[in-house]
């Protein structure tokens, strides 16, 4: 078996290696897969990111998970429709939101997670619910805000199965 290419896209302003990818990547390494993470900080544009995304995974042999928080969750949903993704894991993904060119998404994995905040400050959890609803995803709410950070654990938890899931599958 072939191990997948595990890939972060971060944030609207996020880095690539901040604390929810940080903490993503070493719950993968526990697992024997390394974790990788684009760089979009030159890049506002949304459907730019997915561009650039598509172009990196372009000719790609083995599996594609993409994880990806805010911003970094439509761009790796929006790349399903441009390239073969085998897994997403989306962390309070920016859907249905004002200047983002994808509301209908095509070519979606089997194999996704959606994860909210109930007091979710930026993207409306009723985004969430609409995606995953539309999609017959896997969802998840936890009690707290955009940034999920007093949910990581939790989280991770979510992530390490998601990986192995989808490991399963291959």
């Amino acid at each position: 078996m072939t191990d997948p290419r595990l890939i972060w896209c971060h944030g609207s302003l996020a880095e690539p290696w901040g604390h929810k990818s940080t903490a993503l990547a070493k719950t993968a390494r526990g697992l024997g897969l390394a974790m990788e993470a684009m760089d979009f900080r030159d890049l506002d544009d949304p459907d730019l990111r997915v561009g650039r995304l598509a172009h990196a995974l372009a000719g790609e042999k083995r599996p594609v998970l993409l994880a990806g928080s805010s911003m970094g969750g439509y761009v790796a949903a929006a790349a399903c429709a441009r390239a073969e993704v085998a897994g997403l894991f989306l962390l309070a993904p920016a859907f249905f939101l004002p200047g983002y060119a994808v509301d209908d998404f095509t070519n979606l994995p089997a194999a996704a997670t959606v994860i909210h905040g109930w007091r979710d400050e930026v993207v409306p959890v009723d985004n969430a619910l609409r995606f995953a609803r539309r999609h017959r995803t896997s969802l998840h709410l936890f009690d707290d805000d955009h940034a999920l950070a007093a949910s990581l654990d939790s989280i991770d938890a979510l992530f390490a199965r998601f990986l192995e899931s989808c490991r399963r599958q291959a």
